[in-house]
């Protein structure tokens, strides 16, 4: 447990030193946030058009919440794990004899540590500055982003066991952000998009992360639709992860 306790605060200070990472995370969705709030308010259409009839701030905040999730998933831990097989650093950790499931806990304790501040700050800027409504059901929310974490957990496992390097990593991983963003009801609402853009967007994993989080959160309760094609993910992607590293090995 000690050696777990010390792995996971290494973690911690290692993803602090990472520039691209903290900014996509920390930095980046509650600047957007603030701009797209400054730009549209948070009067809710009239006619219900967009957004779903609520106000675009009470909108977007947990669509962000959603987006420091992708940014981690993403970017942050492919980038670190394809570091890491480069450098060697996984075989090194074998060699020492550190359990695997030690790993994983560091790991996962980085990743919720960083989903608890990115989310933090989301809430802190939209609460104070656009008075954004607090969510309906805290614990469908606290759920989604539980089972949203961990799935996006291991399509970065995934994504840093298949990518070359550390650089393809980033590369691509910025641009399945932007990607995600502007496609999958995180940047313009998918009312506005086009039928093809649309449907591609309904294909991408932040889509059932985005109504799952939105939903308990504007009072639709629990989307278990959502919640279910987020568990299959992670199933999926940890299996095919498990089998990336073992040929890795």
């Amino acid at each position: 447990m000690a050696g777990t306790r010390t792995l996971s605060w290494v973690e911690l200070k290692l993803f602090l030193r990472e520039p691209i990472t903290v900014v996509f995370t920390l930095a980046l969705p509650p600047l957007v946030l603030y701009v797209l709030a400054q730009v549209f308010g948070n009067a809710p259409d009239p006619a219900g058009r967009v957004y779903g009839g609520a106000g675009p701030v009470d909108y977007y905040t947990p669509a962000y919440i959603g987006l420091v999730i992708v940014s981690l998933g993403v970017i942050g831990l492919p980038v670190h794990l394809a570091s890491y097989r480069e450098r060697g650093v996984l075989r090194r950790f074998q060699a020492a004899r550190m359990p695997a499931y030690a790993i994983l806990v560091a790991q996962l304790a980085v990743l919720f540590a960083a989903v608890l501040a990115g989310s933090a700050l989301l809430l802190i800027l939209a609460r104070l500055s656009f008075h954004v409504h607090w969510p309906a059901s805290w614990w469908g929310v606290g759920l989604a982003v539980v089972l949203g974490t961990l799935t996006f957990a291991a399509i970065g496992v995934l994504l840093g066991a298949v990518l070359p390097t550390a650089r393809a990593a980033q590369g691509i991983g910025v641009l399945l952000w932007f990607l995600m963003m502007m496609i999958s009801g995180a940047g313009p609402p998918p009312e506005v998009l086009g039928p093809v853009l649309r449907r591609i967007g309904d294909f991408t994993p932040l889509k059932p992360l985005r109504v799952a989080i939105q939903d308990p959160w504007l009072g639709h309760g629990v989307n278990w639709t959502q919640m279910l094609v987020l568990f299959a993910l992670l199933v999926v992607c940890a299996a095919l992860s498990a089998m990336a590293l073992r040929r890795r090995d």
